[in-house]
């Protein structure tokens, strides 16, 4: 799981970008990382490996526009890769951007129209660009292309131009009317007013997933997933597909639809849904495999190419597993239709791609985790019967990436961890990755950010947090995606997670990844294993988890919704519970002081220990499949909002003008030609996300506005 999000822990770094991936199993982890120069004589020992440092006058922030920073990251190492490695990470990459229409379309089945019309009047539009009113406009293209639609990347919710529709419509008839996406026949004036209530209606699409219990969520979400079909409908189709065993995970690739009666899937593939665009992913996939960098990766990128082909889930988990075994490659890819976190049931995926580069040095620190695996297992507070007494391999790697497209952009994880399906997890392993250089970027940008002087309870834990916060923030990560998302089995006969816990899933299994990374934060494990320098730095993770659980996530919705993404709905369930059942013996509690509200731990291993007994208890409605208790925990701790502390967390934030939200402008490879061989490859970094989005939008556009 990518862990989607797995995202931010905004008190430390500013809001760091917390996911979990599905292929190439990039753990979720933060690693700790060098800056400087790398020592000189391991660079001639080791002159194809050796990575060099960053570059400390490379310029990380880039653009700040609504509620968002747009930030850059280096590719260190790149330079020094031998050349068929270098061709190798271009291909892949213009793999990864080759779907790039895709995460519009899956987003809402009018994403790609509204794209091209913004696209239309940015690029063309001949009248004044110095008023206020195109500011704004130009504002709500960057939101749009930031979270490849019009619902916040992040609350879920539908957002407007803050522009009337008359102006809209005056900049768009001063723009060549060539380049709309209209329909046969329809003029201009007509065009506009048939997509007025897709851009102001706040009643058309109003939230991209609703996961509110008791409704139909798959009629309430605007997610392109599902067309004419009901929450039954869905159900009813799937309940004939076996999904006990070595089962594939049905209905990941495909778009379920209902035409005259009748329920089908229209399946992502070529020659089907999106072939288009999967056509031009085959295309690079195929370059890629001519210059692999050893038979199993090449064999892992062919089975990769027969699924796009083919549509066939069974040769999807069969490349997984071949991907996984592919453990020698120095260059890696995540390609695929991945992370089910944006269908509201749990089964349609998303397209997403990250291309990296193992980064050697950070990863030394997630492999002596990872080595544990079995330990951490059989030494957790999980019901016996709830381990596995074996677990598989967990490769474990902090990789530099590359390029992220699709769901991974702009905004994208720090970690991964894949495959997704369950089986393959168990029998053949996962891949977990740290991707140190966005995290270093993320470092870079969140270093003077005002969060600790602001929302830290005293002196003491201020000073821990600065001494341990970015080494435990980092471990919790690490622990979250290669001990977490791998630990704990299904009861034998009890079906997958989509299936029994339905829209708590996700959020479940983040909460669920977390609390194993929580439990083992205090633990002399970590300290025996070299990770961590005391227990007591463990107590620096405790503090932030709690504060960001209990109050400054909050800084990223607005006031009066309640939590709908999956990954801050598991942080305040797992606060929250802490908190309300450790209040007889004042675990943790709420202070008042010169009327400012902080959280403060008054006993970290008493919290541990409800941390361990909250983990016991999820690891046995996910084993046992009981949703009830999950609907009863999501509901009860991880949804509702006080208003009051909201709207104090609100203030005091908007005072530290932070831009909640980061995502980054990707870097450019560029082919050095000689005739018609690749003699080298050079990597630019762009400055500019509104010129890169209409780059994007020329180059890699390949499917109707229809799909």
């Amino acid at each position: 799981m990518i862990d989607i999000k797995l995202y931010f822990s905004l008190f430390l770094n500013s809001l760091k970008v917390r996911y979990k991936h599905f292929l190439l199993t990039l753990i979720a982890g933060t690693i700790a990382f060098s800056c400087s120069e790398p020592n000189n004589s391991k660079k001639n020992e080791h002159s194809q490996n050796t990575v060099s440092g960053y570059d400390p006058n490379f310029k990380v922030s880039a653009q700040e526009f609504a509620d968002l920073k747009v930030l850059r990251y280096q590719v260190p190492g790149f330079d020094q890769l031998p050349l068929q490695q270098k061709i190798l990470a271009y291909y892949l990459s213009e793999a990864a951007l080759s779907g790039r229409d895709i995460i519009y379309d899956q987003q809402s089945k009018n994403g790609l129209t509204i794209r091209k019309t913004l696209e239309a009047i940015y690029g063309t539009y001949s009248g004044d660009k110095s008023t206020e009113n195109w500011k704004n406009f130009e504002i709500y293209c960057g939101r749009f292309w930031f979270s490849n639609g019009n619902h916040h990347h992040y609350g879920n919710e539908k957002f407007f131009p803050e522009v009337s529709f008359e102006y809209f419509k005056e900049i768009a008839k001063a723009s060549d009317p060539n380049l709309f996406p209209m329909d046969s026949g329809e003029d201009l004036d007509t065009f506009l007013e048939r997509i007025k209530p897709i851009i102001y209606d706040p009643n058309v699409e109003p939230k991209l997933v609703d996961l509110r219990p008791n409704i139909d969520n798959v009629k309430a979400s605007s997610v392109n997933f599902y067309e004419n079909v009901s929450l039954r409908d869905v159900e009813l189709f799937y309940e004939k597909f076996d999904s006990k065993g070595n089962a594939p995970m049905w209905g990941l690739n495909s778009k379920l639809v209902k035409e005259n009666g009748k329920v089908f899937e229209k399946v992502w593939k070529s020659g089907g849904m999106y072939g288009p665009a999967i056509d031009k992913i085959i295309y690079w996939l195929e370059k890629a495999s001519g210059v692999a960098e050893n038979d199993q990766q090449r064999k892992a990128i062919n089975l990769l190419i027969d699924y796009y082909k083919t549509g066939d889930l069974h040769t999807f988990d069969n490349y997984c597993i071949a991907w996984v075994n592919d453990t020698a490659s120095r260059t890696d890819a995540v390609n695929g239709f991945i992370e089910v976190y944006q269908d509201p049931l749990g089964r349609k995926a998303t397209y997403e791609s990250v291309v990296s580069i193992k980064d050697l040095e950070a990863t030394k620190r997630i492999q002596a985790i990872a080595k544990q695996a079995q330990w951490f297992e059989d030494n957790s507070p999980l019901m016996p019967e709830h381990k596995k007494k074996n677990v598989k391999g967990i490769i474990a790697k902090a990789i530099t990436v590359l390029m992220e497209a699709g769901a991974t952009a702009p905004a994208g994880p720090i970690g991964i961890n894949l495959p997704n399906n369950e089986w393959i997890r168990k029998e053949h392993g996962s891949k977990s990755v740290s991707l140190s250089n966005i995290v270093h970027s993320y470092n870079v940008d969140g270093a003077t950010s005002g969060m600790l002087d602001e929302f830290v309870v005293n002196d003491e834990v201020k000073a821990r947090i600065k001494e341990f916060g970015d080494i435990t923030s980092d471990l919790h990560t690490d622990m979250h995606e290669v001990i977490g998302h791998a630990s704990g089995q299904i009861n034998p006969g009890v079906e997958s997670t989509d299936k029994t816990l339905k829209n708590y899933a996700s959020t479940l299994e983040e909460a669920r990844a977390d609390l194993v990374a929580l439990y083992y934060m205090i633990d002399p494990k970590l300290v025996e294993i070299g990770v961590m320098p005391t227990v007591d730095a463990g107590k620096a993770e405790y503090d932030s988890y709690m504060m960001n659980g209990l109050m400054t996530q909050l800084t990223r919705i607005q006031p009066g919704n309640n939590l709908e993404e999956a990954h801050m709905r598991n942080r305040q369930l797992v606060a929250k519970w802490a908190y309300e059942n450790g209040k007889a013996s004042n675990v943790v509690e709420f202070v008042k002081k010169d009327g400012k509200t902080y959280v403060r731990i008054n006993d970290y291993n008493k919290l541990r220990q409800l941390f361990g007994q909250l983990l016991r208890e999820i690891q046995r409605i996910k084993s046992e499949g009981d949703y009830k208790a999950g609907h009863d925990l999501v509901e009860n701790y991880g949804v509702k909002v006080d208003p009051e502390l909201h709207r104090e967390v609100l203030e005091r934030f908007k005072k530290l003008n932070i831009k909640p939200y980061k995502g980054f402008i990707q870097p450019r490879y560029v082919p050095v030609m000689k005739g018609d061989k690749i003699i080298d490859v050079k990597v630019e970094y762009p400055d500019n996300f509104f010129t890169q989005m209409m780059e994007y939008g020329k180059k890699y556009s390949f499917l109707p506005v229809k799909n």
